[in-house]
C-alpha cells in the first residue's frame, strides 16, 4: 500500500488538480492514504472532500516532508509537490515499481506551459538527472518505508532538503519513470526563466560547496 505525502503553504489553488489526480487513480496505485503537511497556510486548505488527512506545524519543506513521512502507515510513500499532476500511466508504473524493485523511483520533469523555454528547460533537467543523478522534488519521490529508513529520511532543512535525501539514496537506487510529473510553470513565467534558472542553479553551487541552508535560503528569497 502508498502514502502519499504532499507538503503545502498557501497552495489552495493547485492543490485540489493535485489532489483530484491522486483520488481518480487511488485504486490503481494501492493509495492508502494522502497526508498533507502544511506549513501555516494563512487559509488551512480543504482536504475533507478528497478524504486527505490534514496535518498542520511550522514551515520548511524539510520539516513539513518529515513529518508527513512520520505519520504515514504504508511500505510505500509518494512525495509530491501542491502545484504537480501526475500524467496517466503513473499509477501503473508506480504499482509496477512497488512490486517488483527496491530502488526509489522518480517521474519526468515536465511544466504546464508549450513554450519553447519550457521545452529548453525539461532538456535541460533531463540532462541533470542523467549526468548528475539529482531530480529534485518536483519529480516527485516514489520510495519504500525500509529505504527512506535507511537512508536517514528528510532533514528539517529550510532549502535543498529533496537534493540532499536523493545524494544518499544514490544514483544506483534511483529509477526514472518515462512518465511526466507535470509542475506549474507559474514561478518561471512571473520571475523569467532564465533568472529562475540561474538561481536555481546558484543554489546547487552553492550546496555541492558546503554553503549552509539558511544562508542558501537568504539568497534564494
Amino acid at each position: 500500500m502508498l502514502s502519499v505525502i504532499i507538503p503545502t503553504r498557501n497552495a489552495n489553488t493547485s492543490l485540489p488538480g493535485t489532489l483530484a489526480c491522486l483520488t481518480r487513480h487511488a485504486e490503481a496505485a494501492a493509495i492508502a492514504e494522502i497526508i498533507i503537511a502544511d506549513g501555516g497556510s494563512d487559509v488551512p486548505p480543504d482536504v475533507e472532500e478528497f478524504g486527505a488527512v490534514l496535518l498542520t506545524g511550522p514551515p520548511g519543506r524539510g520539516i513539513q516532508l518529515a513529518a508527513g513521512a512520520e505519520a504515514a502507515t504504508s511500505k510505500w510513500l509518494l512525495f509530491l509537490h501542491a502545484d504537480t499532476v501526475l500524467a496517466d500511466g503513473w499509477a501503473e508504473a508506480a504499482k509496477a515499481h512497488m512490486t517488483g524493485s527496491r530502488n526509489a523511483a522518480v517521474f519526468r520533469f515536465q511544466l504546464d506551459d508549450d513554450s519553447a523555454r519550457a521545452r529548453i528547460l525539461e532538456t535541460l533537467v533531463h540532462w541533470r538527472c542523467v549526468v548528475l543523478a539529482l531530480p529534485y522534488g518536483d519529480q516527485g519521490l516514489l520510495i519504500s518505508r525500509k529505504l527512506y529508513d535507511e537512508t536517514g529520511g528528510y532533514q528539517p532543512l529550510p532549502l535543498m532538503e529533496d537534493v540532499d535525501l536523493v545524494r544518499r539514496i544514490g544514483r544506483s537506487r534511483l529509477t526514472y519513470f518515462d512518465v511526466p510529473a507535470i509542475t506549474s510553470a507559474e514561478r518561471y513565467v512571473r520571475d523569467g526563466y532564465i533568472a529562475r534558472m540561474l538561481r536555481n542553479l546558484t543554489c546547487l553551487a552553492m550546496w555541492s560547496i558546503g554553503v549552509s541552508p539558511d544562508r542558501i535560503k537568504r539568497f534564494y528569497r
